[in-house]
């Protein structure tokens, strides 16, 4: 699978699309909310704070490795979850659209393989079986918590503003995806969510879930298809308790 975190879904839909073709959603469980004993480890060493030249306020510098400690992994998630892997074939380009100006930012952020203004980015993608869920988390650094807070007033506002998209699916033609905001699952800073629906063409009835919540100087994103009810509060909840636990509680840009 491409990188994609929640700012990108094609390589997500593509793997799910052969499982999507039913309404069954039987799938694995999303990650309990129970750490595991890979989860509960201790935080990582505190990174270095910079000045910021743009803002003048601190700027938390964090490497991809740290980043990466950070991600959900395979023993966090319940029994019969598998990794994906980095596939480049599944990568498509620019694969939503709208004739719509009032969704350009929208569709700018979901066409986009990390948070606009992102430092350092890492995902991960898991799925748990042929008929899902499918579930991205990734974590992005901001450098500093203004800047995360900034970049989720944003994101909701471009999903206020946008109330449809097309969508792009290689082989099958394009369909039209409603756009609507969700309650969001409280954890984390400014916690927000939404929904896409195909309401149209070769995918009809497709939806996928999106969440992102600030940890400090990071943003925590996941998204997920083929989800059942409940999954993205339990899957958000784990995505930002490890987080929480392996970047420690150092608040900056404040």
């Amino acid at each position: 699978m491409s990188k994609i975190a929640s700012f990108s879904l094609a390589a997500l839909v593509a793997l799910s699309l052969a499982a999507c073709g039913d309404d069954k959603k039987t799938g694995t469980p999303a990650p309990s909310t129970t750490p595991s004993a890979s989860s509960s480890g201790t935080p990582s060493a505190p990174s270095t704070p910079t000045a910021d030249p743009s803002t003048g306020s601190e700027s938390v510098q964090r490497t991809k490795a740290e980043l990466t400690k950070a991600l959900l992994a395979l023993p966090d998630l319940p029994s019969g979850f598998s990794l994906e892997t980095d596939d480049p074939g599944d990568e498509a380009e620019n694969p939503l659209s709208s004739k719509d100006p009032k969704c350009k930012s929208l569709v700018k952020f979901l066409n986009a393989d990390q948070a606009p203004g992102s430092k350092v980015s890492v995902t991960r993608s898991f799925s748990g079986g042929q008929e899902g869920p499918y579930i991205d988390f990734g974590v992005d650094a901001m450098g500093d918590s203004q800047k995360v807070l900034a970049l989720q007033s944003s994101y909701r506002a471009a999903v206020r503003s946008c109330k449809k998209i097309t969508m792009k699916f290689d082989g099958q033609g394009s369909s039209a995806m409603d756009v609507r905001e969700v309650s969001a699952p409280q954890f984390g800073d400014d916690p927000f969510a939404f929904r896409l629906t195909s309401i149209s063409g070769p995918q009809e009835g497709l939806e996928v879930v999106f969440a992102t919540a600030g940890v400090n100087d990071v943003v925590v994103s996941v998204s997920i298809v083929a989800g059942q009810p409940g999954e993205l509060d339990s899957a958000t909840e784990a995505a930002v308790g490890k987080a929480k636990k392996v970047l420690g509680g150092k608040k900056s840009g404040t």
